[in-house]
């Protein structure tokens, strides 16, 4: 009688230990509808979403890829992105790509897809107004 109670408490607590575990991952599961549509069955890849901050190293327009060097990396690491990246001032209003300059501080959003790292979201750390320069030109005339 004592040893099947004990086992009914050891199983609950493998069941409980796995729950959280499973809860903890913060793993999210996608279906790629490209793959469902080609095979008969659909293919899940399991990503993560990780937030970390950075400087601009290398942002080329046309390419696919962004360098940043992150706060933990001396040496710059390339994040690629897509056309669904998004990014925003510290107000959260749009920003068009042609403003990222290199030696701007940024806040990021990505996930690892295979052996990439996606950017889903870049939000700069300053207006984009201090980034602009302003230049005043003075002329004097004579009487």
């Amino acid at each position: 009688m004592k040893q099947n109670r004990l086992t009914r408490l050891l199983a609950a607590g493998a069941v409980s230990a796995i729950a959280l575990t499973t809860a903890f991952a913060q793993t999210t599961t996608t279906t790629d509808p490209a793959a469902a549509l080609k095979n008969s069955s659909s293919t899940t890849t399991s990503t993560s979403t990780v937030d970390a901050s950075g400087t601009i190293t290398t942002y080329t327009p046309g390419s696919d890829y962004i360098s940043l060097r992150t706060e933990t990396s001396a040496s710059p690491v390339k994040y690629y992105y897509t056309k669904s990246t998004t990014i925003v001032d510290p107000e959260g209003k749009t920003v068009e790509w042609s403003m990222l300059k290199p030696d701007m501080p940024v806040k990021y959003t990505y996930v690892t897809e295979g052996d990439r790292m996606v950017i889903t979201k870049i939000t700069l750390t300053k207006p984009v107004s201090s980034y602009e320069k302003t230049t005043t030109t003075t002329t004097t005339t004579k009487p």
